[in-house]
Parts: structure tokens; sequence; C-alpha cells
């Protein structure tokens, strides 16, 4: 660690001490320790463990933890702090720099600077941002090279987000990857994937990263990782959300002004880029390229939603670790120069943005849920690959994908063009009943602005009745996701008890909501399981009951006789399944749950509604 520096050069010190020829020999001393001492500082060794191992290792967790303390005692402008604990009690780290050395956000906010959050290793196994990002740092804060972008931006940096991880360290975690020496695992101690929970938030990691981005609201946001995929020429690779899921005019200004300039500045450093892109084939780069909109439990999916452009780095998994590093490096360089020269205008455009979806207009304009890239829409392109060779496997019987050395620049469409395919128009409010903790306390983490219902009151709502609902059989993600989300849409008036909640949906978080609280939002709560309860059955008849019963309603209801001869002949597992068929007539029966799949969220259309338990 550097000593802190005095206001007055210790160098002059040493000189005047010494051009005083009356001094004693004694006091001679102490301004010749004190040379010393600044000597010692300006050689104080600021090599990352990343430099010093040749550039082929990567640091541990508390290697990082030390080289964070060491930027914060060496620069006035950096501050060491975390923002949370993993699920096995590591902290998270955050840096932040900033000019001033201001580390509250609402100060930074006041003084107009564009706040940029940069995040590494949320997969851990994919650790260029951590040590492009530490450099960096150092460069900017303590060797003042290219300080001058820190005029209009400050800067968080999570070096590790997946910190126990990280911690699984070895070389056998990322088969496709050439190097570091060692690196960490891709999912957290859980085995829950980081980008993967954004909307959802199961893991502890990812609620105290919510609770993080509310609190800092940065301005732009830089997720790094490395690809897996096809081999071609391109160390880095790139995604932004310019596909229609964000705000038009933030959508505007990424795509014409931010891409256009970073792509310029990396082309011309010695970096070609392209947009980060799949295969309409996998592996297989002469079948298309195709590129999709983000769901929100992605990184840049979930910021985009919240007005804030979120860029992906992905470097290319077969390059040399070192020639990732530096991409890596100028990509966020770049970034930063970009934006502090855009930052009054990017400011500006957000604030439009959350205005935006706090207006009538926003609630006035058909909200899409998905997209769908069109494949009648493409153009040609120019994508620098290699030569490849796709033979048929003696071993597995399956394409092998066998790539040469020798560059090839390939002619291939690109499909791009992304069309809303479901589409809802947005309520005023969702209103969520009280039993419903688990759904209410993950909103708030969010930072999604509720009320409570002082008292039980009765409000007429639309909702839905699901229908032939079916689950994923294998766990995705810690959960059994739905494949099949029918329904019906119902209205009634409903009675909630105190403590119930209001979301209106007017807010700054106005775009994630409806993702949310819609069953067919892009990575719902109901898709994700937190309303399974609601499908369940939980009242039987007993088959001696049913057998008389069911031949009572037969006897009485010919169009019912009609229905079940037509489903026994319709489906012949039913007709074969007695506990089947007699289920079937008890749920005809009066005794039958009339709850059973009744979406417990209520949609508040009516603002007269609104306003009245506004008053409550």
């Amino acid at each position: 660690m550097s000593p802190e520096q005095p206001e007055e050069p210790i160098f002059y010190v040493c000189l005047t001490a010494k051009s005083n020829f009356i001094m004693k020999r004694f006091y001679m001393f102490i301004p010749a320790m004190l040379c010393i001492q600044f000597a010692m500082a300006q050689t104080t060794d600021w090599q990352t463990y990343y430099e010093k191992s040749g550039k082929i290792e990567t640091p541990g967790y508390q290697e990082t933890i030390d080289y964070c303390n060491q930027l914060a005692s060496g620069s006035k402008m950096i501050t060491f702090t975390s923002f949370g604990k993993s699920a096995q009690g590591r902290e998270l780290p955050l840096l932040i720099l900033d000019r001033e050395g201001l580390s509250n956000p609402q100060a930074i906010h006041a003084s107009g600077r564009t706040i940029v959050l940069i995040q590494a290793c949320i997969h851990a196994g994919e650790c260029e941002g951590k040590d492009a990002g530490l450099m960096l740092f150092r460069d900017l804060a303590v060797k003042n090279i290219n300080s001058k972008i820190l005029k209009n931006v400050s800067i968080l940096f999570i070096p590790i987000f997946n910190t126990d991880g990280h911690e699984r360290f070895g070389p056998f975690n990322r088969i496709n990857q050439n190097g570091p020496k060692e690196m960490g695992w891709r999912t957290t101690a859980n085995n829950l994937n980081l980008n993967r929970d954004y909307l959802k938030a199961d893991s502890p990691e990812m609620q105290a990263w919510l609770r993080m981005f509310d609190k800092w609201m940065p301005g732009f946001f830089i997720d790094s990782h490395t690809t897996d995929g096809a081999d071609y020429q391109y160390v880095l690779t790139y995604l932004m959300e310019i596909y229609g899921d964000m705000d038009a005019g933030l959508t505007g200004w990424t795509k014409n002004t931010f891409v256009q300039q970073l792509e310029t500045h990396l082309n011309a450093g010695g970096y070609p880029v392209f947009p980060y892109v799949g295969f309409r084939n996998w592996h297989d780069p002469r079948s298309g390229l195709i590129t999709e909109v983000a769901p929100p439990m992605l990184s840049q999916g979930y910021t985009a939603l919240r007005n804030r452009p979120g860029l992906l780095i992905e470097t290319h998994m077969l390059k040399p670790y070192p020639l990732r590093v530096n991409a890596t490096y100028e990509c966020m360089l770049a970034t930063l120069e970009i934006l502090s020269n855009e930052s009054k205008n990017l400011n500006s455009l957000i604030f439009k943005a959350d205005q935006f979806v706090c207006s009538d207009s926003f609630l006035n304009t058909p909200f899409p849920l998905r997209f769908e890239t069109s494949l009648k829409d493409s153009a040609m392109v120019s994508f620098l690959g290699v030569e490849y060779n796709n033979v048929k496997s003696d071993l597995s019987g399956g394409d092998w994908f066998q790539y040469s050395k020798i560059p090839a620049t390939l002619n291939i469409p690109y499909f791009s063009t992304a069309n809303p395919s479901v589409s809802v128009k947005l309520p005023y409010a969702y209103i969520i009943p009280a039993e419903w903790t688990t759904v209410i306390d993950r909103l708030k983490t969010h930072g999604i602005k509720v009320s409570e219902l002082p008292r039980t009151t009765k409000i007429k709502v639309k909702t839905c009745r699901f229908k032939n609902p079916k689950w994923q059989q294998n766990p995705y993600e810690g959960r059994h996701p739905m494949t099949n989300i029918e329904f019906d849409d119902i209205e009634e008036t409903r009675s909630y008890s105190a403590g119930s909640v209001v979301v209106e949906v007017m807010q700054q978080a106005g775009r994630i909501i409806p993702h949310i609280l819609e069953p067919n939002g892009n990575g719902s709560f109901v898709y994700w399981g937190f309303f399974d309860a609601t499908f369940e059955q939980k009242e039987y008849g007993e088959s001696y009951v049913i057998e008389t019963m069911a031949r009572d309603m037969l006897a009485r209801d010919p169009a019912l006789k009609q229905e079940f001869e037509l489903k026994k002949a319709g489906d012949t597992a039913f007709a074969k399944n007695p506990q089947l068929i007699l289920n079937w007539f008890y749920n005809k029966s009066p005794y039958f749950d009339n709850r059973k799949g009744i979406y417990p969220i209520g949609k508040i259309f009516d603002l007269k509604v609104l306003e009245s338990i506004r008053s409550e």
C-alpha cells in the first residue's frame, strides 16, 4: 500500500532541507527519510496478480480483495466496500471510482456525472473482466492514465459477482476455454446460474445485486463474459438491446450513437467486432446468424427494461487469454470515453424514459412481453470466420465441425429483425393478496414501489383461470418451469385482506412489473412456479360416493352424458383410468373447488377504483 500523500510534496521538503546548509546533520536525517518514503511510494508495486504471472493466471478471491484494498489506499478517488454476502458468507466486493472521491449515489447523481456499473465474474470461469477492470482502475486513479474521462463519469466495479463459484477454482472448469491457468466455476454454491436469476432473484447474491442497483441506479451497465460456440476471427463480440424492448429514445441513442462509436474505436484499435450472435444451426456460421431480444432473466435484458442501456461483452474462448483481457480493457475504456462525451445526452434520455413509464402514454401503448426474430427478413453481411468442414462423426454419429486456422470472410444472412409476438394492455395497477408474501417481498427486492391496504376491501378486478397446465420434467435453475400457460380471462369482485399490496404500473420499474406479474411475461413468476399451489386439487371424492353420484348426474343431464362419451372416445388414457373418470365427475359436481386454477393476482383497469384505494 502506498502512503497517503501530504499536501506539500515530500520531494520539495527534501530539496529545501538539503539546500539549507545551516541545518544540523541530525535534522537533515528527517527530510532524507521523507525522500526515501516518497521514493518508496513512487515505486509501489502496482502490477496486478495477472500481470505478475506473465498474463497466464487470474487471482483468487483473497488476492483480488487485497488488490482492491491497495487501490483504495493508493487513491483518494477510490472507495472499496461490499454490497452484500454470498450464500457461503463471502463479501461481494464493490469498488467506487469518483474524481472527487464521492461514494454516495445521491451526491454523484447531483454532480451530473453518469454512473457506470461494470461487473465481472458473474460466471466465475469467465474472468477477463476482473483482470481488465483492476488494471483499468489502477491506470485511471493511480497512474493518471486517461483520467480525463472521469470528468463526466463515475464507475462502480464488481470484480467478482459469483464469489462462491469463483473459489471452486481449478484448471478443468472451462473445457472450451484457452486460459487462464485456473479459473472459477460457472454457478454459485447453490448451483444457480446468476445470469438466469435477474427476474426471479432466488439467490442471495442476486437479491443483494438488485438492492444495490436500485440504490445506485447507474446510467449504463457493462457485463463481461466469455462465449462458447463456433470458431471465428473476432476476439470480442458484443450485444445491446436495440431490437425493440428498450425505451425508443434510449434505443435510438444506443444504436445510432453508442454502437457506431464503439465499433469505430475498437476497429481502429485493431479489435474488429461484430454483434454477439447465435447460429441458425449451432456451430455452423454458414447457416446464418441470428440475434434475439434478451429476456429479463439475463443481465442486459433486465437493465434495458429498467431504462438503462447494458453492454454485454463476449470475448472468444479460443483466443489467448492475454488477447481477451486486452480486448476487454479496450472495450471498457472506449465505453467510458464515449459515455464521458455523451454523459449529458444520455442522462437526458434516461430522465425522459423514466418520465414516460410514469405517464398515461405508457399505459395506453400495447406492451410487448415477448419477441420473435423473423426468419423471413435478413441482410447479407461479411462475417470474419475461419475455414471449416462439417463431417459425420464415426464416434457419436452427429455433426463434427472441424475448424481450421485459415481466415475466411463469409458472406452470410443475418437475421436481426424482432417483432412482438405477445403483447398486453397494461392496467393501472396489480393487486397481490397479503398471503403471497414471497412474491411481495421479491417485488420489493427489485425496488418496485407498493402500497398496502390498511383494511379488508372488496375490489373489482380482472384476472384469469388457468387450464391445461404443464410443467417441465427436469429442473431448471432450481425450479420446474411451466411449459404450457393457458388461461381464460375472467372478471370478479374479490375481498382483499389488510396487508394486500397494490402495485401501480406507472413507476420507474414499470417495464419490469408486467414481466413478473403477467402470466405470459418473459420469465414471469407463474412460469417460475411461484404460484404452483393454485393449480393443486386439495379435495377428492371417494369412489363409493362418486360412483353413485356420477350415475345420477348422467341420468339428469344428457349434455353431460354426451360430453363424457366424447371425452372417453378422444382420450384413451382417460378411458382406461377409473380414478381419472371419477375425478372428472367430481369436478363437474357442486363440490369441486371453484377457486382452483384462478390466478391470485388481480388487475385494476378502472382509475376510479384505484383512486378510491389511494384515499383509504
